[in-house]
């Protein structure tokens, strides 16, 4: 009897601890499911949302990465990157030689690639954010990271000397912006925009060294190039700067994704006070230089001994992005030969309202980078008085237009030997030419050129004259005698240049 009841007993307890565990672990995963299901909903929320639901008890270590990271793409890319080095080796070629002799400095007669291989070592992104701002259209910014061993060597040609420069150890951090503009047919992309965003702003890091010679041969060699690539990326390739791609053969319109003048921005250069003095006898000859793109830089006239000069002098500017682009005014003291920096300042043209006129006086600082301010005296003021206008339609076409034979005139008169280089700063008698159509201040803008070399003349509201090769009056870009360059604080110095500003009637 004690057996059997022990028997009975052992089974009855077994099928209950059986019943109580299978209970047990199914109240564990419904657990479970519930959690997934709180988290699923947790993760679909918004950090707005969540605040809502904290309140003040919203912990601030959750994040919200912007970048999705894409491991699997890198271990794509680094398969594929001696093919892709070969392939863009031969675009970068055909296409930053071009620039380089655009943007090539005054005092430079030649800069090409000697030699240019990009290396084994593929970039690596960092993450990818996709965002759709417009219908029919997909964003896609990537974060790169580049170190890698490329071998690229600079052929330099000078009046001096020629030597061939090497850049090592190049580093490039950037956010490159690419828009994918989609299509109903296979690829289902009909073209692509490029760009680097301003902001962060892209980083290229790397040192100069000369191949079987010295970087002393020739003098400011270093910053020459500096500002070169500074300057080829800010007006190249930097936001709203963009190049764009057709693709797959499809016929389609891309004018809308080409970069177009929003806006001309009038500029008055008043007067600057408490200058600076650079002169160990009498005092400094200033002018100021303005520019929002660097290929489109002007100048005013120089007031010889004066550290509160007045020069009154107006300019207009296009801008293609109110809202990403500045104004740049920079004071010189003009001299023999070098003329030196007095200071510098910047104004986001996003702080600006259209259609209003506004008067300004800022200060003057030695460099816009506050890691490289070691000079913390003060370097006077300047007043401006800007006016934003917005253009229309019809004023966009006629700015854009306007705006292409002024580049092509730059190079007309850099080939001819007029200018050093497309970004010389010019005088007003261009600065007012400029998209000047439309709005009562310079309707009927024309091209007129008479005499030997003529420098162009812009005809229109009394901002500009007639040219003449020898004409004072009706110089379209000025007369600019260059001889070298210099580097202040990451900016190009016009060098013994002479030109005559138009005052605004």
């Amino acid at each position: 009897m004690g057996l059997i009841s022990g028997i009975l007993f052992g089974i009855i307890f077994g099928v209950a601890l059986m019943a109580g565990w299978s209970r047990m672990m199914s109240h564990r995963s419904s657990k479970r499911v519930a959690k997934a299901v709180d988290m699923k909903l947790l993760g679909s929320l918004s950090r707005e949302d969540l605040i809502k639901i904290c309140g003040d008890n919203f912990p601030q270590w959750i994040s919200f990465p912007a970048f999705e990271q894409v491991k699997w793409l890198n271990k794509l890319l680094s398969k594929m990157w001696p093919f892709i080095a070969e392939a863009a080796t031969m675009v970068i070629r055909d296409s930053v030689e071009p620039l380089l002799e655009d943007y090539r400095p005054p005092g430079i007669t030649s800069l090409k690639f000697s030699k240019l291989t990009l290396g084994n070592v593929a970039p690596k992104i960092e993450g990818i954010r996709v965002q759709s701002f417009k219908e029919g259209q997909v964003t896609m910014d990537i974060d790169l990271r580049w170190g890698g061993d490329p071998n690229i060597v600079l052929g330099v040609t000078a009046l001096v000397a020629s030597i061939p420069i090497q850049l090592k150890d190049l580093q490039v951090f950037t956010v490159a912006r690419v828009i994918f503009q989609l299509a109903d047919e296979i690829p289902c992309i009909s073209a692509v925009v490029v760009a680097l965003l301003a902001e962060p702003k892209p980083r290229i890091d790397y040192t100069l060294k000369a191949v079987g010679g010295s970087l002393t041969a020739i003098p400011g060699l270093s910053d020459m190039i500096d500002d070169t690539v500074d300057s080829i990326v800010k007006d190249m390739l930097q936001w709203p700067h963009r190049i764009v791609v057709p693709i797959g053969g499809i016929p389609v319109d891309i004018s809308d994704l080409e970069l177009k003048p929003q806006g001309k921005l009038i500029v008055t250069v008043v007067k600057a006070t408490n200058l600076k003095n650079k002169e160990l006898i009498g005092k400094s000859d200033p002018y100021a230089t303005i520019h929002i793109r660097p290929v489109f830089k002007y100048k005013t006239k120089a007031i010889e001994n004066n550290l509160n000069p007045v020069w009154d002098q107006t300019f207009e500017l296009i801008a293609e992005d109110k809202e990403t682009q500045s104004l740049t005014v920079e004071v010189f003291d003009k001299d023999v030969g070098q003329d030196e920096r007095l200071g510098l300042v910047k104004l986001p043209l996003s702080s600006l309202e259209v259609g209003v006129t506004k008067e300004m006086e800022l200060n003057l600082l030695s460099s816009l980078d506050t890691l490289k301010v070691k000079d913390k005296k003060d370097r006077g003021s300047i007043t401006l008085k800007v006016h934003y206008h917005e253009f229309s339609k019809e004023e966009q076409m006629a700015a854009l237009e306007e705006e292409k034979k002024i580049m092509e005139e730059r190079k007309r008169l850099k080939d001819a030997g007029m200018i050093g280089s497309t970004m010389d700063a010019v005088g007003s008698g261009l600065g007012a030419g400029v998209g000047m159509v439309g709005t009562g201040i310079g309707a009927g803008v024309g091209l007129v050129g008479t005499g030997v070399s003529s420098g162009v003349g812009m005809v229109g509201s009394g901002f500009g004259a007639v040219g003449s090769g020898l004409s004072k009056a009706g110089r379209f870009m000025g007369r600019t005698i260059t001889g070298q360059t210099s580097k202040r604080s990451g900016s190009t110095t016009p060098v013994n240049s002479e030109t005559d500003g138009l005052k605004q009637q």
